[in-house]
């Protein structure tokens, strides 16, 4: 009842300041934030990558890290077939994708 009476008494312009940073609020938390930490794990990953691991980078294309060199990963995708590619494309839900698929296919 009291947010009721506080409605009808304030002044215009603070409801509408109320509800703008709630909407701002809503975005952060459902939108920005979200990314950010999406981002971050992204981030974690790719420094996590070595030599031997499985990958698939964001084109699609699936190889197993062969040599890192600072930014660039040389990747085997067929035998004695090397490529080489940036870590900015590696995919973290690519290569998860990938690896959950193998396992349900062991299963």
């Amino acid at each position: 009842m009291s947010l009721f009476i506080f409605l009808q008494a304030a002044d215009p312009g603070l409801i509408n300041l109320v509800f703008m940073a709630g909407i701002i609020m809503v975005f952060y938390f459902f939108m920005i934030r979200p990314q950010a930490k999406k981002q971050k794990e992204q981030q974690q990953f790719i420094d996590e990558v070595e030599k031997g691991d499985e990958i698939v980078t964001a084109s699609g294309i699936i190889g197993r890290v062969n040599k890192i060199e600072g930014p660039v990963v040389t990747l085997e995708v067929s035998n004695k077939t090397y490529m080489r590619v940036t870590k900015n494309a590696i995919s973290k839900e690519m290569t998860e994708a990938l690896k959950s698929g193998d396992s349900e296919k062991k299963s």
